[in-house]
């Protein structure tokens, strides 16, 4: 069953690629997607990343939370479905 992650503070220069690729080290990547504003069409520093199997999910969340990219530290955990009236 496919899995969500959260992947914050994100260089603002990454692309979908970049970060598919980062991911695909460490696990099966099924989709990524980085956010960007509305207005400016900026990225907003983070993402999400979908892997294929949950059976991995720890490992990939401890490999990847904490890592290094472009001087900045990644923040990575299980993404929380959005709730109602945010």
């Amino acid at each position: 069953m496919p899995r969500t992650l959260y992947v914050g503070n994100l260089p603002w220069s990454t692309t979908e690629d970049e970060l598919t690729q980062l991911f695909a080290a460490v696990s099966t990547v099924v989709s990524c997607r980085i956010i960007v504003d509305r207005e400016s069409n900026r990225s907003r520093g983070f993402g999400f990343v979908e892997i294929s199997d949950d059976s991995n999910l720890e490992s990939v969340v401890e490999s990847m939370n904490g890592a290094s990219v472009e001087g900045r530290t990644l923040v990575v955990n299980e993404a929380r479905p959005r709730t109602a009236g945010l």
